[in-house]
């Protein structure tokens, strides 16, 4: 075997394609660049549009796919691919993997269902299947996108999106806040109803219409259970839960307003 011959060969060859890499390295990066700057490009053309929102999100997802895909056809034409023919066999193929990954597919089905039925919409608070809680993001090509209030993601498919029961929290633009406090059975209903009216009055989130109101809901093992349901902006959701839940307890342990503990009567018999 001569070392020298193949070592020559080979510098030869890397030499060869060597400006043809550089120029696929910068085709790549100024390409990908420019798709990044035509997708904002277009998302502004949509807002001036006054395009929903959830539709802009969703339509630039797909065009920024459809123009990563073109600069790498243009990569590979750089290296004498015939892209024709290339395009072709692509074709072939992604019908193929598309009826092996049909479930692919249906995501992206499920995602034009969200956009013509628009059950949620960017900036929705949503419960998406009795577990995934969060503020919509934005609703792409195969996935919708979630913020937590602990601004966490969750990606939840498109596909599971429509497949499950969706709770829009926020939809109507107001959002009844529902809330339980219990007392002892020993405790001052009315004291108690008096004492949560009056937080609800001093919470600046809460709208007057419609009223608040206190209800007992429940007598329970260990308490007595009050509902209460005051209305606010939807995105004063979590603002007006949190404030109630910690001045309603300030105030009652201010007023002597006791909080159940678990309790048990044990009945002693003695035998003789």
């Amino acid at each position: 075997m001569d070392i020298a011959k193949i070592t020559t060969q080979i510098t030869e060859l890397a030499i060869g394609y060597a400006p043809k890499v550089l120029m696929a390295i910068i085709t790549l990066i100024i390409g990908f660049w420019i798709v990044k700057k035509l997708v904002k490009f277009f998302e502004k053309s949509m807002k001036k549009s006054n395009t929903d929102i959830s539709l802009t999100k969703f339509l630039s997802s797909i065009l920024g796919a459809i123009l990563k895909v073109m600069v790498l056809l243009s990569v590979a034409g750089m290296f004498g691919v015939d892209t024709t023919s290339f395009i072709a066999i692509l074709g072939g193929l992604m019908i193929g993997v598309g009826m092996a990954l049909n479930g692919t597919l249906g995501q992206v089905a499920s995602g034009i269902m969200l956009m013509i039925f628009k059950p949620i919409k960017v900036g929705d608070l949503v419960d998406i299947g009795g577990g995934n809680i969060g503020t919509v993001e934005s609703i792409n090509a195969f996935n919708t996108e979630l913020a937590t209030l602990d601004n966490k993601r969750i990606y939840v498919s498109n596909s599971n999106v429509t497949g499950n029961t969706i709770t829009n929290i926020s939809g109507q633009g107001t959002v009844g806040v529902e809330l339980t406090f219990g007392i002892a059975y020993s405790g001052d209903i009315d004291k108690a109803r008096k004492i949560i009216l009056e937080v609800g009055k001093a919470c600046p989130f809460i709208l007057d219409d419609p009223a608040q109101g206190v209800v007992v809901g429940n007598l329970g093992d260990s308490s007595v259970d009050l509902n209460t349901r005051p209305f606010c902006k939807s995105e004063h959701y979590w603002d007006v839960k949190f404030y109630m839940t910690e001045h309603v307890k300030k105030e009652f342990d201010k007023a002597g307003v006791d909080f159940p503990y678990p309790t048990m009567d044990i009945n002693m018999v003695s035998q003789n």
